[in-house]
């Protein structure tokens, strides 16, 4: 406790801006700023125990200075120091801590004189700034002569507040001050009384009043409690006992009869709980001796929930007549029946299906609604104008049954975000079903309840977790279901597909029909061809072909690249890819139809930027000896340019690590070097085709796969033996006849091409020949490769070289002619991409050229043919010389 202490004239001054620090109390602070830390280092480190200081409240700039003495800086006299005098109401301006700006300083004329009881030191890394952590005891009060500098810091001239012995022991014979101690201590007593039953601590309080005089148990008493800064200075100012003891015993009336008021609304609060809590004890109780007697029913309030739920969910009255007989019958089952969990569960699943309920549709706005797909998704412009077709139809007709969409294309080009994107445009919940790999029927209508651990279908659970009955529903990859002795898959979703059907669904666990006609169906697959024709026959198919180049430059730079920085927890201010590197990357390193692999290799370069920007040295490292420390009384911490840069800390708060944040000196720009060093060597060039078809024998075809259209190149060669055909490279059925159809019609016109002199009859007489189809691990099928076959035989027979920059793709027949194929956009696309300059497609596929972008026909030669002789005379350069010895 704080003893009598005998003051010098002059103290070293502490400001605590909008803080009052009684005599008495005990406060922990932390000083960083260069005046603080000069004046704990000159006035308490250095002398130690002596040492003393004075705190001087300091009010805001903003406040008015009329509500107290200001004291306002003047010229001295003194030797090394510039004097100021007290005045009152007025202040003049300070420039502190050399900063630029001025600041008011309106200083209270009164304080209290201050020692350290516990003070440590610590060094910041790595500006080695030196800071001080200080536990301040309160003594006495002091007045304010006169306020000078010395150096970075305020002293002050000052005069003792505090009486003498002699004047205290006149004071306290006064009968007025006896009844104020004594009203004080009755209310302080009171007080210790209500706190230690609220709190259940000891009685030590109590030996404060016994020990410590009244007039310091006012201070210690109102330090403790949060007041108003005005009547912290009140109690400053207040001198004289009598004043003080009279304001101190206010205040802790005050404090106590708020404890009173809090008391009171707490026992309202109890009691008008007191009746649930009884009922609540009750059931405690019956529970109890219903489990001793081994006849626990505690589940019957849960099934008396279970039915009111069951009455809210606005079922059909046939369904409700289904359910009110299986809650009967629940009703009458013990809980330990091997049947009570299963009827339990059904009901819920009935209680919770969305029978009635809807999601709430916008507006349609088709223009909003247009500007959403474009922000969403690049191009496939004739994909989102039938998308915004099927809207506004919904807009003109809400109740129509429109058509199930199905979106086929490659992967990666936007199938299931465009199905999101529609959800979004109605305001409809969305959610994904994925029928990939399933097998059995039940994932589709659901197990019967017969067999142990029967569930619904994926459909119903799909409608009870948006918990709505209009959803917009994606099934994807319906053309990977597959079928075995489970049953079909793809048969139990025609009556899922069929307006006519679905708006009483039956799913084998629900066991009672479900209304699927509000359900907005989007399904996705990569290809057509193993979607049965029946569930095909129910679906408009829309197809999303690959992007071109440029359209995958705009994706890049506007979707993925974004994308990608904020995955990695990048921004533009730490890595920037240029368009000209993009192009690199989508030229030398992807060859696809989405943009999956373009968003891999943009996430490559991002890591390695991530792992540049993770190994820097963080911009500001913790304290090892003293850190920060976070306090719920920031508001304390000066203004930026006070004096004194503190924070008043409470006892015992734990210091915290100071946050470090990274710093980059410029933005990593991508460049070629970069490029190779994370990615590696290109992997694709537009020199491939030439290397590849640099020797007579080989032909480059154009084909279509699951993931897009692809260039394929055909390899033919001779070699003695008996003239037989040899294939190779995991090919179909199909293609296979498209070999042999080949073969022969060029050993049929071997005299009209000039292959086979007049005297040869057999072309392949002690000859073998064998085709070659690259790459060897991946499956190839189909009629398109008849044309390049052909070409490849020719070459190799006449040894003349097909063109490098040719392509082509179509079926022939024996006698010659050019059939149309399917896939021509990805094809051509596929063209495109490897830098193919020609390409020969069947004359009657001319009309699909039109859904190909005009960015890629005007990089194009694209050569029609009608007959195997004009695909000969394109495919080699100078054309076909032997044309016009032809027959045909």
């Amino acid at each position: 406790m704080a003893e009598s202490v005998e003051l010098p004239s002059r103290l070293g001054i502490l400001p605590f801006k909008n803080k009052v620090l009684l005599p008495g109390a005990i406060i922990r602070i932390r000083c960083t700023s260069p005046s603080s830390v000069k004046l704990v280092e000159q006035e308490l480190w250095q002398r130690e125990e002596k040492g003393l200081i004075g705190i001087l409240p300091v009010r805001d700039a903003a406040e008015s200075a009329s509500v107290g003495p200001v004291l306002s800086q003047g010229v001295g006299s003194e030797s090394g120091e510039r004097g100021s005098r007290v005045q009152v109401g007025t202040s003049d301006s300070h420039r502190l801590d050399g900063k630029n700006q001025q600041e008011v300083i309106h200083w209270h004329t009164r304080g209290v004189a201050a020692r350290a009881l516990h003070l440590s030191r610590g060094v910041e890394k790595p500006s080695g700034r030196v800071t001080y952590v200080v536990v301040l005891e309160g003594l006495c009060r002091f007045s304010v002569q006169e306020l000078s500098t010395r150096g970075t810091y305020y002293t002050a001239r000052i005069s003792p507040l505090e009486m003498t012995k002699s004047e205290m022991e006149q004071v306290e014979q006064d009968p007025e001050f006896i009844t104020l101690s004594r009203q004080f201590k009755a209310t302080a007593t009171e007080l210790i009384s209500v706190l230690e039953q609220k709190q259940k601590t000891g009685g030590r309080t109590k030996v404060l009043l016994e020990t410590v005089p009244v007039h310091k148990l006012a201070d210690i008493f109102v330090a403790s409690f949060e007041i108003s800064f005005e009547e912290q200075l009140c109690m400053l100012d207040s001198v004289d006992l009598k004043v003080r003891l009279s304001k101190a015993t206010e205040l802790v009336d005050r404090h106590l009869q708020s404890i009173h008021v809090a008391e009171k609304i707490t026992q309202k609060v109890e009691g008008q709980l007191s009746k649930s809590q009884k009922e609540f004890l009750l059931r405690q109780q019956m529970r109890a001796i219903k489990e001793e007697l081994g006849d626990n029913d505690d589940d019957e309030d849960d099934v008396v929930a279970l039915e009111r739920k069951m009455q809210s969910s606005g079922m059909p009255s046939n369904i409700w007549k289904h359910a009110q007989r299986e809650l009967r019958r629940l009703k009458k089952m013990q809980p330990q029946q091997p049947g009570y969990n299963s009827s339990r569960v059904y009901l819920e699943l009935l209680a919770d299906l969305p029978w009635q309920k809807a999601s709430e549709e916008y507006e349609l706005d088709l223009r909003v609604a247009k500007e959403r797909l474009d922000s969403d998704h690049y191009g496939l412009a004739k994909v989102k104008q039938r998308i915004i077709e099927y809207l506004a139809v919904r807009k003109l007709k809400p109740d129509a049954r429109g058509p199930v969409l199905c979106f086929v294309g490659p992967p990666g080009v936007g199938k299931t975000s465009l199905a999101s994107s529609i959800a979004a445009a109605l305001g409809r919940k969305f959610i994904r079903i994925s029928l990939g790999g399933v097998k059995d029927e039940a994932d589709i209508r659901g197990h019967r309840r017969t067999y142990i651990g029967s569930m619904p279908g994926r459909l119903i659970d799909g409608v009870k977790r948006v918990a709505v009955n209009n959803p917009v529903m994606l099934l994807d990859e319906i053309d990977k279901t597959g079928s075995d002795v489970r049953g079909d898959p793809a048969s139990a979703l025609l009556e899922v597909l069929d307006p006519e059907q679905n708006k009483t669904f039956n799913d084998h666990y629900l066991n009672v029909p479900f209304d699927l006609s509000k359900v907005i169906f989007v399904a996705t697959a990569n290809r057509v061809q193993p979607i049965p024709p029946p569930l095909l026959d129910r679906m408009e198919v829309i197809e999303l072909p690959g992007y071109t180049p440029e359209e995958k430059l705009k994706i890049a730079m506007h979707h993925l690249i974004p994308r990608v920085l904020d995955q990695h927890g990048l921004t533009s201010e730490f890595l920037k890819i240029p368009e000209a590197m993009v192009k690199l990357v989508i030229q030398g390193y992807t060859r696809e139809a989405g943009v999956r692999n373009l968003e891999r290799n943009l996430a490559a370069l991002a890591r390695a930027a991530a792992v540049r920007v993770a190994e820097q040295e963080p911009a500001v490292s913790p304290i090892k000896d003293v850190h920060s420390l976070a306090s719920p009384l920031l508001e304390n911490r000066l203004a930026d340019g006070a004096e004194v840069e503190m924070e008043v800390i409470p006892m015992g708060v734990n210091n915290h690590e100071i946050s470090s944040t990274f710093k980059i000196a410029s933005p990593l720009t991508v460049d070629e070097d970069m490029l190779e060093k994370v990615l590696g060597p290109p992997r694709f060039d537009d020199k491939e085709a030439a290397e590849r078809v640099a020797t007579p024998g080989v032909s480059v075809g154009l084909v279509w796969t699951s993931v897009g259209g692809e260039v394929q190149f055909v390899e033919a060669t001779a070699m003695g033996g008996k003239g037989e055909l040899h294939l190779t490279g995991q090919l179909g059925d199909v293609i296979k006849e498209s070999a042999q159809i080949a073969l022969t019609w060029v050993r049929a016109r071997a005299r009209d091409l000039l292959l086979a002199t007049a005297d040869e009859t057999n072309l392949l007489e002690g000859l073998d020949v064998h085709i070659h189809f690259p790459a060897g691990a991946v499956p190839k099928d189909g009629p398109s490769a008849g044309v390049t076959l052909v070409t490849a035989l020719v070459s190799l027979f006449s040894q003349k070289r097909v063109r490098a920059d040719t392509a082509m793709t179509g079926e022939m027949t024996l006698r010659g002619l050019v059939l149309p194929v399917g896939g021509i956009k990805d094809k051509v696309l596929a063209a495109h991409r490897c830098g193919i300059k020609r390409v020969i497609l069947p004359e009657r596929n001319l009309k699909d050229l039109i859904e190909v972008p005009s960015a890629v026909l005007s990089g194009l030669e694209i050569i029609v043919a009608k007959r195997m002789e004009d695909v000969l005379e394109q495919a080699f350069d100078g054309g076909c010389p032997w044309r016009q010895h032809s027959k045909l």
